[in-house]
C-alpha cells in the first residue's frame, strides 16, 4: 500500500473517516478481487495528486464487515466519497481515472 494510502479498519473509521475535517475515499476492496487490483494503482496516484485536499484509503471488506454493511457494500470495487462524515459521491467497479477524479473534484469544489 503507498505511503499516503491509509488502511481503514472497522475500528478507525470514525475517526479518521466520519470525523475527518476533509474529504475523504474509501476504497472498498478484497485481496481475491481482480478489479480491485486494476484500480489500487489508480487510486494510489490520486492520494498523491490530492495530498492535503484528501485522505484516501483502503478498506478490506473481508477484515472488515461492519463497515462494508453499514454502507451497503455489494460490488467491489466500491469508492465512496465521504465529506463532513456523510456519502457525497459513489462509484463502483473498475471505473477509470477521469471518472474518479470528477466525482473528487465535484466534492472538494
Amino acid at each position: 500500500m503507498a505511503d499516503n494510502v491509509k488502511e481503514f479498519t472497522d475500528s478507525n473509521f470514525n475517526a479518521e473517516v466520519i470525523e475527518s475535517d476533509v474529504p475523504v475515499l474509501v476504497d472498498f476492496w478484497a485481496v481475491w478481487c481482480m478489479p480491485c487490483k486494476m484500480v489500487a494503482p489508480v487510486v494510489a496516484e490520486i492520494a498523491t495528486d490530492y495530498n492535503g485536499k484528501l485522505k484516501v484509503g483502503k478498506l478490506d471488506v473481508d477484515g472488515n464487515p461492519e463497515v462494508a454493511q453499514k454502507y451497503g457494500i455489494r460490488s467491489i470495487p466500491s469508492l465512496l466519497i465521504f465529506k463532513n462524515g456523510e456519502v457525497a459521491q459513489m462509484l463502483v467497479g473498475a471505473v477509470p481515472k477521469p471518472q474518479i477524479i470528477a466525482k473528487v473534484d465535484a466534492v472538494i469544489g
